[in-house]
C-alpha cells in the first residue's frame, strides 16, 4: 500500500486552501423584491418567502391589471378614511357640547353635607376662601377659650388699675376683658367707643 497523502488533507494544501478561501470574492446577498403574498422582504438569494413559504414575488414593472386592483383599493381606502375623519370630527363635538352643558348646580356642590344631609347645597365660597375663614374662626374660638384664672386676673388688672372712680369698676373690667379677648384673636384695637352697626 502506498502512504500517499490524500488529496487536500496535506498539511502544505491546507494551509494554500486556508489563504485561497479568504481571497475568494463573497457576494452578500441583498434583499430582494417583497413576497406577492405578505409583502415581506427577504433575502435575494432566498427561493421562497420565509414568512409564508410562498416562492413569488412582487414584480417589478406592474401591468395595466394591477392597476385597476389597486385603484379600487385606493378608493375604497380614501373612502374608509373620509369616514373615519368623519367618525372622528362628530365624537368631538358630542365631546366638547357635553362639556359645555355642565349642570352648575351639580358641579358646584357643598362638601359638607353633614351641615345640610338629604339635600344639596349649592356652593357660593371657593374652597380658599373657605380655608381661610375656617382658620379665623378657629382663632376667634381659641380666644373665647379664656380660662377662669385668666379672666379673673384680666378683671382684678382692671379694677385696681384706676381705683379713683367706683362706677367705673366695672366698666373697665368688661373693657379690659373684651381687649383682652381682641388681643387674643388678632383683631384690630378699638380706638373709639364700640357702636354696633343699624342693619
Amino acid at each position: 500500500m502506498s502512504s500517499a497523502p490524500v488529496r487536500g488533507t496535506d498539511p502544505a494544501s491546507l494551509q494554500s486552501q486556508a489563504v485561497i478561501a479568504p481571497l475568494a470574492p463573497t457576494r452578500s446577498a441583498g434583499y430582494g423584491l417583497p413576497c406577492a403574498k405578505c409583502r415581506t422582504y427577504y433575502a435575494a438569494n432566498l427561493p421562497a418567502c420565509p414568512v409564508c413559504k410562498a416562492p413569488e414575488r412582487v414584480s417589478p414593472t406592474s401591468s395595466g391589471e394591477t392597476e385597476t386592483a389597486v385603484a379600487p383599493a385606493s378608493v375604497e381606502e380614501a373612502a374608509l378614511e373620509q369616514e373615519r375623519e368623519n367618525f372622528l370630527r362628530a365624537f368631538k363635538a358630542q365631546v366638547y357640547s357635553s362639556h359645555m352643558q355642565i349642570n352648575a348646580a351639580a358641579s358646584f356642590r357643598c362638601e359638607n353635607e353633614d351641615n345640610h344631609p338629604g339635600s344639596f347645597e349649592a356652593a357660593s365660597v371657593c374652597q380658599t376662601c373657605y380655608d381661610q375663614l375656617n382658620n379665623r374662626v378657629d382663632i376667634l374660638e381659641a380666644a373665647l377659650r379664656m380660662d377662669e384664672k385668666e379672666a379673673t386676673q384680666v378683671v382684678y388688672e382692671a379694677v385696681w388699675a384706676d381705683p379713683s372712680d367706683p362706677s367705673k369698676t366695672y366698666q373697665n373690667a368688661a373693657t379690659a376683658l373684651l381687649a383682652e379677648l381682641r388681643r387674643r384673636a388678632g383683631l384690630e384695637q378699638v380706638l373709639g367707643p364700640n357702636k354696633s352697626l343699624a342693619h
